[in-house]
C-alpha cells in the first residue's frame, strides 16, 4: 500500500495517523506489524507528540536550527540540509499492531515529516500479519 501526501511548506510535519490507521483496519490484520517507509531522500516520517501542534513547530525549529539553510554547502542542487533532516529524523517506522489498528501512547501521532517541500509525496505501508513472540 502506497499513501500519497501533498506538502505544502518547506519544512513541515504532516500527521498521516489516521491514514495508517484506516489501511490496517482495511487490512484486516488483528495482530502484527505495520512497517513505514518513505522512499525519498530529503523527508522521513517519525512517531511523537500529536496532542498539541507546537510540539511539531518546536521540533521543526529546533531542526532548522541544527541544520540552517545558508551554510557552506557543497551539493549543487541547494537542498543539502534537507538531506541531513531527513538523515537524523529517518526513513522508517514500525508500528505494532493490535485489536486491528495500530498501537501508539495516548498522545502519539505519526508524522510524513518535509524537508524539501512543497512537493507530492509516498510512504509506503507494509502490514506484516502474525503473533510475535
Amino acid at each position: 500500500m502506497v499513501l500519497t501526501v501533498k506538502t505544502r511548506s518547506r519544512t513541515e510535519m504532516v500527521d498521516i495517523s489516521a491514514d495508517v490507521g484506516r489501511v490496517v483496519a482495511q487490512s484486516g490484520v488483528r495482530e502484527g506489524f505495520c512497517m513505514l517507509y518513505v522512499p525519498h531522500t530529503t523527508a522521513g516520517v517519525t512517531i511523537n507528540e500529536s496532542a498539541d501542534p507546537s510540539v511539531r513547530a518546536d521540533i521543526l525549529m529546533v531542526l532548522n536550527q541544527m541544520v540552517p539553510w545558508k551554510a557552506d554547502y557543497r551539493h549543487v542542487e541547494g537542498n543539502s540540509p534537507a538531506h541531513v533532516k531527513a538523515t537524523l529524523v529517518g526513513a522508517s517506522q514500525t508500528v505494532a499492531i493490535e485489536n486491528g489498528a495500530p498501537v501508539l501512547g495516548t498522545w502519539q501521532g505519526i508524522f510524513f515529516c518535509e524537508f524539501d517541500g512543497p512537493r507530492e509525496r509516498k510512504v509506503h505501508l507494509r502490514i506484516l500479519e502474525g503473533r510475535f513472540k
